[in-house]
């Protein structure tokens, strides 16, 4: 483990960046500015260090960002359609900062917040946050963790655990952008993805799913073999005419247990990644709407230079009866984890 300086932000915070590193040579580094991932290192087929991720330089970089780069994502991911939603009989009115949704729970977001450090080791650190009673306008204070760990099979895995004081809803993700030929290489079209999954959730113009789970089956979202993102996305087809490419939730077949969900890999790096969860649900979003964002080293990102593996519960679920809900009681323990695991073909 590594610390070191990560700039200062608007309030004056100090950040600082914690670098983990393992015996293969892969490094992972997080930062305690919204507990971000900020780079992941893994070396390619020629052995050369390959930063896989995009993000900034700096904590100032990411409290100006607006996309969201390395972001751990709360207390709700993705969307809320019509901005509300209602639980234990009473409507609760959330911030509508995407024609007229919520996304990723407003403004005041928890990637643009100071974490506290509670624990470090030589493989993980695990950053801690209080979210009181009606922030972004959801009941219930709630006590969150993310622990990101390094692996020794090259493996970074995040655990989140939240335990709220009131009943509530509550659906974290990590928000990283992934490039395997390395964060500022360009297009990531022809690097091939596969997702275990038969079917996603139809969504409106607005992003906002319809309730209903349509089958992949014929259909440009059909990752069940393995194809390069670019081959079918610039298809006439609904999902990718409203989302301008890639950025819908795909069932999982994981059936709730920890599983290999999805896979992305480059021929060029030889570097491939697996996506394991225990969520039942993952949006595929191929940053179509990235336009000029300077990010570290100087590289200036662009449209689908970048891929998004999001796990989640279904985007609007607390809205829709038959989508596994994000409602956490009382007392309950909300855990769950994801891990994005690298390997290299020789």
């Amino acid at each position: 483990m590594k610390v070191t300086d990560f700039g200062v932000t608007s309030k004056g915070e100090e950040a600082r960046l914690f670098t983990l590193s393992n015996a293969s040579g892969m490094e992972a580094a997080v930062t305690d500015y919204g507990a971000a991932l900020v780079q992941v290192i893994v070396p390619d087929k020629e052995g050369h260090p390959c930063d896989v991720v995009c993000g900034y330089d700096e904590a100032a970089a990411y409290e100006e960002g607006d996309l969201f780069f390395g972001a751990t994502v709360g207390r709700i991911a993705n969307r809320i359609g019509g901005a509300s939603f209602e639980l234990n009989g009473k409507t609760y009115k959330l911030e509508e900062n995407n024609n007229g949704n919520n996304l990723h729970s407003g403004m005041n977001f928890y990637c643009h917040r100071m974490w506290e450090v509670k624990e470090t080791a030589d493989d993980h650190v695990t950053f801690a946050l209080e979210s009181p009673d009606g922030d972004q306008g959801y009941p219930g204070a709630v006590h969150i963790e993310v622990t990101y760990t390094l692996t020794e099979d090259n493996g970074v895995k995040i655990t989140y655990r939240a335990v709220p004081e009131e009943d509530t809803i509550i659906n974290m993700t990590n928000h990283s952008y992934f490039n395997l030929d390395g964060h500022a290489a360009g297009e990531v079209l022809e690097q091939e993805v596969w997702i275990d999954a038969d079917a996603f959730t139809r969504a409106d113009a607005e992003s906002i799913p319809t309730g209903e789970i349509t089958p992949v089956e014929g259909t440009p979202m059909d990752f069940r073999t393995k194809k390069a993102l670019g081959r079918d996305i610039e298809t006439d087809y609904e999902a990718l005419n409203f989302g301008a490419g890639y950025d819908h939730n795909w069932v999982l077949n994981n059936k709730g247990e920890f599983a290999k969900v999805a896979e992305m890999s480059s021929s060029e790096s030889g570097i491939t990644m697996e996506v394991y969860t225990d969520l039942p649900g993952m949006q595929l979003y191929t940053g179509n709407f990235i336009i000029e964002a300077t990010g570290k080293g100087g590289a200036v990102y662009h449209k689908r230079q970048a891929c998004c593996f999001e796990t989640q519960y279904f985007p609007d679920a607390v809205n829709k009866a038959n989508f596994e809900g994000p409602v956490y009681k009382k007392g309950e323990v909300y855990m769950t984890e994801t891990m994005y695991r690298f390997s290299i073909a020789h």
